[in-house]
């Protein structure tokens, strides 16, 4: 398993093989009850796999390239039909906007920031696994081997998936420890606060003079 899952959904992309290849990409991927039934033989839940995880975390499923948002549809249709709400709680195709300029005009265009990949937030039992995982399109979850390992709490953050608010007792005048990024190591006085943006502005000594630098709160420690 990769250390920077980010950094390998960034340059991977699936791509579907000719000899799979669906003959219209807008056609229907949720499976039938009856082709369900008949792999379950082959797509049981791996041997080992616990019954039922803690939490709700978000995990990473492959996908045919240009199938995710169908993928994403068709998630959310099969988990309302069975009532699994408490289980998958979200399906996200993670999207970026880009500006271009094209004749002197600025133009807006959305494009899809993992090309291949689905994220979804669920709490994972037999039934969970199995219903995402065999969704037609769906190539499997990234982890080890058949068990799906989800992404820490600084890549949820950098992927910009879901906001994590952090309570931080720091005001102006503190010192604080800088524990990641650029300035690590370093001690900084706090000048500024921005609760809201979660941010703060802080002046770093380097090579005998003051810095004045942005930091994030988990960027942070009080001292």
């Amino acid at each position: 398993m990769p250390q920077d899952k980010i950094a390998e959904l960034e340059k991977d992309e699936q791509v579907l093989p000719e000899d799979q290849a669906p003959s219209d990409p807008e056609e229907e991927l949720i499976p039938d009850q009856d082709a369900e039934e008949d792999e379950a033989e082959n797509s049981e839940v791996p041997a080992g796999f616990p019954r039922r995880s803690k939490d709700a975390k978000w995990y990473v499923v492959h996908t045919y390239s240009g199938h995710e948002n169908k993928v994403k549809v068709n998630i959310e249709k099969l988990v309302e039909n069975r009532g699994m709400q408490d289980l998958v709680l979200s399906v996200i195709v993670p999207t970026e906007d880009r500006v271009e300029l094209k004749d002197g005009q600025r133009k807006i265009k959305t494009r899809k920031m993992f090309p291949g990949y689905v994220i979804v937030k669920m709490i994972v039992t037999n039934e969970s696994w199995y219903l995402v995982r065999n969704t037609q399109g769906v190539t499997g979850f990234v982890g080890h081997g058949s068990e799906p390992i989800p992404l820490t709490d600084e890549e949820v953050r950098r992927m910009g998936i879901e906001k994590t608010i952090i309570v931080l007792d720091i005001d102006v005048g503190d010192t604080v420890r800088v524990i990641s990024g650029p300035f690590k190591g370093f001690m900084s006085v706090v000048e500024e606060v921005n609760v809201d943006k979660q941010t703060l502005r802080a002046r770093v000594s380097m090579f005998g003079r003051d810095t004045l630098v942005e930091l994030e709160y988990d960027q942070v420690d009080k001292i």
